[in-house]
């Protein structure tokens, strides 16, 4: 596995177990710890919270983008977590979120978190590759169903 790339086997998870929007983050944070990128993990939470209650990352057809910016990592690190039942992001469609994306960024760093979502989108937006992201059994298959 390329240690540069922000997203990991070790930083997906196939079954998130939080109920609620603040559940599925402090998890996702987790998720992040394992990157060993984190420095601060409360100060990780605290930018990814403060930037949803500006406004939600849920988007549509089932995806949530959770993002922040904090100097409490050295450059960019990201998860993806799946919840099968799905929970209310507030997102743009309306219906409930199952796969989330998160990204952290040093908050002197513009332009690779934009470039990472980009990257992820693409898969993303097929119906397809979301049904069989929902339905991977490892998470190297969701790896390589994300970052090709």
């Amino acid at each position: 596995m390329n240690s540069k790339k922000p997203l990991t086997v070790e930083t997906i998870s196939l079954d998130l177990k939080g109920a609620t929007k603040e559940e599925i983050l402090s998890e996702m944070v987790d998720l992040l710890m394992a990157s060993g990128h984190i420095r601060d993990r409360e100060a990780v939470l605290r930018a990814i919270t403060d930037r949803e209650r500006r406004m939600s990352t849920g988007m549509q057809n089932g995806i949530a983008i959770p993002h922040g910016k904090t100097d409490n990592v050295d450059c960019l690190v990201a998860a993806l977590g799946i919840k099968h039942e799905g929970i209310d992001f507030g997102a743009l469609d309306g219906q409930p979120s199952t796969i989330f994306v998160m990204t952290v960024s040093p908050d002197s760093r513009t332009g690779p978190h934009i470039q990472f979502l980009a990257e992820v989108s693409r898969p993303l937006n097929d119906a397809n590759v979301r049904a069989k992201i929902l339905s991977a059994t490892t998470r190297e298959e969701v790896l390589q169903l994300v970052l090709g």
